[in-house]
């Protein structure tokens, strides 16, 4: 199935959206015993003029004869699944997990597509995009890739996520940047002794990225003799992105005592204790100050952006707030302020131990004049779910809030009234850190790939172009010279990996994008038929 048109949303919409949301030929590869060629990476298509339309087309590869007359090819979706991995033949270098849609989305959902990653289970790790149906519109490969979101740097918008590997229930990596047609623009990495962490990475207006580290001490951890021990504290930096200069610093331990934690300590001493174990960083857009969630002490904490000074504290031992009925909750994650005071996270209410039967979105009041906490709304997934580790919460506009369900690996759109509107998930056993659902175009800076294997006087063309989100129509050109070539039919987009029908075909095939106007988004490159 084709991506619905709510997927596709202009440069302008996706800008306003992530500003208010968040600060030549190759050669082929034969698959052995399938009859068929498959080029999983090919270059770019030579610079092409702005919407150029499919008649105006290098001289070499001309058009069919008069307007209307290109035939429409039978075309179909391939992806096939492999023990929970999905297989495509044009790229067998990717084995992104398998996606279910439980509730498919409807009309009134939020457009955009879900930013996730995939760790653990069956698949490989990586960053990963899918539609509103379930297919997947584009996947990176990387180890231990969490976080994946879209945000806006320096007025462009780019992908972000964390790479690296996962030590003691935190990060050890840094941070990638990718732009809209999947090239690096910057990696960020933590400053003096520390590395990068999984949980947070946030960037901001001023160009600059706030994230989580965490640091290792040995100390007095409480009283009587038996009492020093080694311990992880949380450490907030921000860097300029583009000098990599560190302009702020937070440690947990330096403002924060251990009786705070919930979690007890290791029996023995040797091993760190997590006492805080930050997992988000959030700017207040009310004041600029930041606000940071500590999963073991059950809170949220503000901070003075320049002195680093606790403000105030909600929830856990210590609050500052009083916690009205339901307002209190347990190894939270994505704590997140909004213009209207409001204030979001994911109360997974496990740990162990379990505090609840369920996790849940949580949305409450916060009133800092009185001090006052009450839950304003909450979302439970049906059936119930109830997530150890990791979860999001995110605010879309207009009442809707879209929930990543943590290890489950979940995904969940509410609309207004509380309505479950969009839902789906990944293969079981594999985990995802967050799950946010925001616009985004890509437009790869290589060409398409294709695969072809042959029939009784037909081929099959297998056309793919992983990041692509713009296109609309596979256009198949073929010829006795690879020099040669015309076009032969046009086939209708219908998933990831489309499967195109040819009778007849020629000595060499290849395939062209077209996008919702005839124009010429890419090609592939030209491989002869098996």
């Amino acid at each position: 199935m084709r991506a619905t048109t709510g997927t596709s949303v202009s440069r302008r919409a996706l800008l306003h959206w992530l500003a208010g949301g968040a600060v030549g030929a190759g050669a082929g590869a034969w698959l052995g015993g399938s009859g068929q060629w498959a080029l999983a990476l090919t270059p770019p298509r030579k610079a092409r003029a702005s919407g150029e339309p499919v008649a105006a087309r290098e001289a070499n590869v001309p058009t069919s004869p008069g307007a209307g007359t290109v035939p429409q090819l039978a075309a179909a979706a391939t992806a096939t699944s492999r023990s929970g991995t999905q297989v495509f033949r044009s790229r067998p270098d990717l084995h992104p997990p398998t996606v279910t849609i439980d509730i498919p989305q409807d009309a009134t959902a939020a457009p955009g597509v879900v930013l996730t990653d995939s760790s653990a289970g069956p698949s490989q790790q990586g960053a990963l995009l899918i539609d509103g149906h379930g297919e997947l519109v584009w996947f990176f490969p990387a180890p231990a890739a969490s976080n994946v979101r879209a945000q806006l740097y320096r007025g462009k918008p780019v992908l972000t996520w964390f790479e690296g590997a996962i030590v003691s229930g935190h990060g050890e990596g840094h941070y990638e940047l990718f732009d809209s047609s999947y090239q690096e623009v910057a990696q960020v990495h933590a400053n003096g002794a520390y590395q990068g962490d999984l949980h947070e990475f946030l960037l901001t207006d001023a160009g600059t990225a706030l994230f989580t580290c965490y640091g290792q001490a040995t100390g007095a951890l409480g009283a009587g003799e038996a009492s020093d021990g080694a311990y992880y504290y949380g450490v907030v930096q921000e860097v300029d992105v583009a000098t990599g200069r560190l302009l702020f610093e937070w440690r947990s331990d330096e403002h924060v005592s251990f009786d705070e934690s919930y979690v007890p300590r290791p029996a023995s001493p040797d091993v760190p204790w997590d006492y805080f174990h930050i997992n988000s960083i959030d700017v207040d857009p009310i004041d600029g100050n930041l606000i940071i969630s500590s999963r073991n002490a059950w809170a949220a904490y503000k901070l003075d952006r320049s002195s680093g000074e606790v403000l105030w504290r909600l929830g856990g031992k210590l609050s500052d707030f009083a916690m009205g009925t339901g307002a209190c909750f347990a190894f939270q994650h994505d704590v997140r302020r909004h213009p209207d005071g409001t204030l979001t996270l994911f109360d997974d209410q496990a740990g162990p131990p379990d505090e609840a039967s369920q996790s849940r979105g949580l949305v409450l009041r916060l009133d800092e004049s009185s001090r006052t906490a009450t839950v304003l709304d909450q979302y439970h997934h049906s059936p119930a779910l109830l997530s150890r580790a990791l979860g999001s919460m995110q605010d879309l506009g207009q009442g809707h809030r879209f929930v990543g369900w943590g290890i489950s690996s979940y995904f969940t759109e509410y609309d207004s009234s509380g309505r479950a509107v969009f839902d789906g998930h990944l293969v079981a056993g594999t985990s995802s850190y967050r799950a946010f659902k925001q616009p985004w175009e890509g437009q790869p800076a290589g060409g398409p790939a294709i695969a072809i294997s042959a029939g009784q006087g037909t081929a099959t063309v297998y056309a793919s172009w992983n990041g692509a989100t713009e296109v609309e129509q596979w256009s198949v050109l073929g010829g006795a010279d690879a020099q040669e070539l015309s076009v032969l039919g046009v086939g209708r987009r219908a998933g990831f990996e489309t499967a195109i029908t040819v009778p007849d075909p020629p000595a060499y095939l290849a395939v062209e994008a077209l996008d919702n106007t005839g124009a010429v988004l890419g090609r592939s490159s030209i491989l002869r038929s098996p």
